[in-house]
């Protein structure tokens, strides 16, 4: 999962990157990247590894100059997490400085790359990405448009993508439209985002959402409509609205808190919990999930956990290492809140399964005298191939052990996942949506070589 921007004729619009890319923080914590192109068609670029305040300081902050930019901020799905795969991806073509932000993963990208590397191609990164940047070159289309095309229809998966070529930039998705991708205008100019929370913090005001397979050019602030790519079955990812994206977002149409509301509402009906005294979130993802569990079963909303709010996402930390220890000081329990007390503790989804069992010892020690865990999604019980880092089917505990064993690993009184047509209706109905990490179902052929290429160190979920 990563997070894109694009900013078209705005002064100074690597700054307004920045600020985008802040925003979009929570889709990815790893490195970030900035490329700026003055009115010259001079571009400048900036990628870092860490967080944008980290990445981007002033004295760079005053080298990005010019009223163009395309950014990104990254977590690893495919290729390790190293400089080289930092994005913007960047090179230099006959039509000007080529800079490529992709959310999302190429379900073919082996494929591609050894295609690629048999005709001669020297890669620097293992980014999926970067084949992109190869067929874009290698086209043979006389037009930039021609080349984006030609790349697009020899790929795969999933693709929300912002591409600069000297002062232009284009904006498309894929044709099932797996990742969210928004337009919106500032003044003369115009921004593209992964998320419309990104323009909360700019100023900028809403256009509308690009639609599966849509493919635009932004020119000097206008935007063209280009010819859409070629329409597949919609298939927009569940996680997004369940965990992935901020609840002040709107995406697919829908609001993101209003949906997670509706699935603790949901939650409430196909799990009630009789006798318990207090609901709580496990901050901040499932917030909205607890206070619809409260409005629907009466259980009293209360602040049981205490988010650390300088310590990032622990879903999204690379190793099972970091995630284990930035569990343990980025949550605390509210002791008069929980002592003596059965509780319910309300959260998005249950992946490995760690992060989980040690917050049930924290709300133990702080005295629950009962622990009854809600989950806002069914098990996952597949790795994810298209933009969330699911990865490997003995990573998670969910494919691999029944609900009650989870429970007794978990040291919970009970535990209850929502089901698959309850979340689906929680989303809205009126959506087509890839749900293959829940259900199977993948909508795309997945390979045993990109398995394999991708998860070649799986780690075993065992109980403990």
């Amino acid at each position: 999962m990563c997070g894109v921007i694009g900013v078209s004729k705005i002064p100074e619009a690597g700054r307004l990157a920045y600020l985008g890319l802040y925003a979009l923080q929570h889709r990815g914590q790893e490195s970030a990247g900035i490329v700026a192109v003055d009115r010259e068609g001079q571009a400048r670029v900036h990628r870092g590894m860490g967080l944008v305040s980290e990445t981007f300081p002033e004295p760079v902050m005053k080298h990005l100059t010019g009223d163009v930019a395309v950014g990104h901020t990254r977590y690893s799905t495919a290729g390790s997490t190293v400089l080289a795969n930092a994005q913007p991806c960047f090179a230099n073509t006959r039509y000007g400085a080529l800079s490529v932000a992709h959310n999302g993963n190429l379900t073919n990208a082996p494929e591609l790359r050894r295609q690629l590397v048999d005709q001669g191609a020297i890669f620097t990164s293992s980014s999926d990405t970067e084949c992109l940047v190869h067929l874009i070159a290698r086209s043979s289309a006389p037009t930039m448009e021609g080349q984006i095309r030609e790349a697009l229809s020899q790929a795969e998966g999933a693709y929300s993508l912002v591409i600069g070529c000297g002062r232009e930039i284009y904006a498309v998705v894929d044709p099932r439209g797996f990742r969210p991708l928004m337009l919106a205008r500032l003044g003369d100019g115009v921004i593209v985002a992964s998320e419309t929370c990104a323009f909360d913090l700019m100023g900028a005001t809403l256009i509308r959402e690009l639609q599966p397979g849509e493919f635009v050019r932004i020119v000097e602030g206008q935007i063209e409509a280009l010819a859409p790519l070629p329409r597949r079955p919609i298939t927009r990812c569940v996680f997004e609205l369940v965990y992935f994206s901020r609840p002040d977002s709107t995406i697919f149409g829908r609001s993101v808190d209003a949906v997670r509301r509706e699935i603790g509402r949901h939650l409430a009906v196909e799990h009630p919990v009789p006798g318990a005294e207090v609901v709580f979130a496990v901050p901040d993802s499932s917030n909205a999930m607890a206070l619809g569990f409260s409005e629907v079963s009466g259980i009293k909303l209360e602040y049981g956990l205490i988010r650390n709010h300088y310590v990032g996402r622990t879903f999204i930390n690379p190793t099972q290492a970091l995630r284990v220890a930035k569990v343990k000081i980025k949550f605390n329990p509210v002791r008069e809140v929980i002592k003596g007390r059965s509780v319910v503790m309300v959260d998005d989804s249950l992946v490995r399964g760690t992060t989980s069992k040690g917050l049930v010892q924290m709300v133990r020690a702080a005295g629950a005298r009962e622990v009854h865990l809600r989950l806002g999604s069914p098990p996952i019980t597949g790795p994810c191939h298209y933009g969330i880092d699911t990865p490997t089917r003995e990573e998670l505990i969910g494919a691999t052990h029944s609900v009650e064993e989870i429970r007794e690993f978990l040291g919970v009184d009970s535990l209850g996942y929502l089901s698959l047509d309850g979340m689906l209706d929680a989303a809205g109905r009126g959506t087509g949506f890839c749900h293959a990490c829940f259900s199977g179902q993948y909508p795309t052929p997945i390979t045993e070589e990109l398995v394999q290429l991708r998860h070649a160190a799986p780690l075993a979920a065992t109980l403990v």
